[in-house]
């Protein structure tokens, strides 16, 4: 089936991905691509819509990105946000101009017209804004639709042509409205029909596999991460016994992570999942390293060292499976996104394994979509709302050397919050949640003695694609539960702090 598409030009601006999201939420599936796109590529790629992304730039200035005047004239409905929302005017003969003062974050918009696009949409409502610059005259055959105390064009459009402009941030929660716009955009303006479901995706995605792959070989290398266990099923249903799936245990895991693993995907699901035992090999390597981008590379690079020795037990295959998402994609710019999340995931695996061709059934998902895979397939709640992990795992959640004592104590400890979090029913809101063991120890008293002990250090974060992320505000009884217990119940901790530190300055992980 052939779904209908709209397409996202990219130009730069920090909400570009989060506007993607915002239109499959919809349920209209949509492609983010460069704003170098031509009229000629996107009248063959026939989107039923097509959206102006942000961007940092001023349109005024010498080589800030342009468009394809060309695709203004293609008949196909365009809604411009912020610079996209400029360039329209600019390039179709209206003023743009640098504002006396800028708009950001919450503005009253005040609508001042009526069309199909402002359907439903209060009088006045809040906006987020985030400019500096603003159109200052309208196109040739333009209304003006709305406007705020300091931007006097905030949206406007030419309902015959199907062209719009709103200078906020509908894709944000924000915009009160906005979701409503993008709606209004998608349905009224484009004609959308919404056919773009997870359920139809799964259904869609294992009959293709089954075409492609027949009774040919399939390898995976099984993460326990949410997006290889769910590309490892849609693939399990469509290739049966034909797939072979590698787990790796390096002793580096959360708690109980193997042992999930594979009675989830070998016991349960019958998968012929190979557990790896190489936790001495990978502490053996790691013992007296203490820079954490010397862990990252013994790690990836012994990764690959296990798995080609597996692979090479198994022999030649047809396919290589990867977990690759559509943020992947979008990262790599250049068309070789398989080869960047290889090396992402596991240290380029296509180099030492004998294959043919990559199979990649999730790379136009995002985490989210996902997730919703993994519940259409009948995947477990343990399965896919498992936690984000890097791929050195704890290793780099243990500041310094990593041994068998501290690999214990930061594990319990990581368990113990993550169950706090679980136990107060945040862990569909919090993006990211994890304990880290610092190299740093404090005096305590535990009982009536005397102790020095570890320093936990707890993290948690809202991040939509973890680019950015702000740290969460936990509420006070569920850190102070889980301090209490982290210090009854874990070995060598006797102190636990709370990181609130956004993204940027710091990064999620401390190491």
């Amino acid at each position: 089936m052939k779904h209908q598409r709209v397409l996202v030009l990219d130009f730069g601006g920090q909400y570009n991905q989060l506007i993607a999201r915002r239109v499959r939420d919809l349920n209209v599936y949509c492609d983010l691509k460069p704003c170098e796109m031509t009229a000629e590529a996107i009248e063959a790629y026939a989107p039923v819509g097509i959206i102006f992304t942000g961007g940092p730039n001023s349109v005024y200035d010498k080589g800030a990105p342009r468009v394809d005047p060309k695709i203004l004239q293609l008949g196909i409905p365009v809604l411009g946000i912020c610079y996209g929302c400029q360039l329209i005017a600019h390039t179709l003969g209206g003023g743009v101009e640098h504002a006396a003062a800028g708009e950001y974050g919450n503005t009253l918009l005040t609508l001042c017209g009526e069309d199909e696009l402002l359907a439903g949409i209060p009088l006045s409502s809040v906006c987020w804004m985030s400019h500096t610059d603003r159109v200052s005259a309208l196109p040739e055959g333009f209304a003006m639709l709305g406007r705020t105390e300091s931007c006097p064009v905030a949206v406007f459009g030419d309902r015959r042509r199907k062209i719009y402009g709103v200078q906020f941030h509908p894709e944000v929660v924000h915009s009160e409205y906005g979701n409503r716009l993008l709606e209004n955009f998608l349905y009224r303006v484009c004609g959308a029909k919404g056919d773009w479901t997870m359920k139809n995706f799964a259904a869609e995605e294992v009959a293709k596999l089954k075409e492609k792959i027949g009774g040919k070989r399939v390898l995976c290398a099984m993460s326990g991460g949410v997006d290889s266990a769910v590309a490892a099923t849609l693939v399990y249903r469509a290739a049966g016994k034909n797939l072979t799936c590698v787990f790796v245990d390096h002793g580096l895991h959360r708690k109980n992570e193997p042992e999930e693993v594979m009675k989830v995907f070998r016991d349960g699901l019958g998968m012929n999942l190979i557990e790896v035992d190489a936790r001495e090999l990978f502490l053996n390597a790691l013992r007296g390293v203490t820079d954490p981008e010397e862990k990252r590379k013994i790690i990836g690079k012994l990764f690959i060292d296990v798995f080609e020795r597996e692979a090479k037990k198994i022999g030649a295959v047809d396919f290589l499976v990867q977990g690759t998402i559509y943020p992947d994609v979008i990262e790599s710019g250049n068309g070789k996104s398989a080869v960047i999340k290889s090396h992402h995931n596991v240290g380029g695996l296509p180099a030492v394994v004998d294959f043919k061709e990559i199979v990649e059934p999730l790379r136009d998902l995002f985490k989210d979509e996902v997730r919703s895979v993994g519940k259409e397939l009948g995947l477990s709640d343990e399965i896919v709302w498992r936690q984000p992990c890097p791929g050195p795992a704890l290793a780099i959640r243990i500041m310094g050397e990593v041994t068998v004592e501290k690999l214990e104590t930061v594990r319990e400890a990581d368990a113990i919050f993550r169950e706090e979090i679980v136990r107060a029913g945040l862990d569909r809101d919090v993006w990211q949640y994890f304990a880290v063991l610092t190299d740093s120890k404090t005096v305590g008293v535990q009982g009536d003695f005397r102790t020095y002990e570890n320093v936990i250090a707890l993290r948690a974060v809202h991040s939509v694609d973890a680019m950015t992320a702000d740290w969460a505000r936990i509420p006070y009884e569920v850190l102070g539960r889980t301090a209490s217990r982290i210090a009854g119940e874990v070995k060598h901790a006797n102190r636990v702090v709370y990181d609130i530190t956004s993204k940027p300055p710091a990064t999620i992980e401390w190491e």
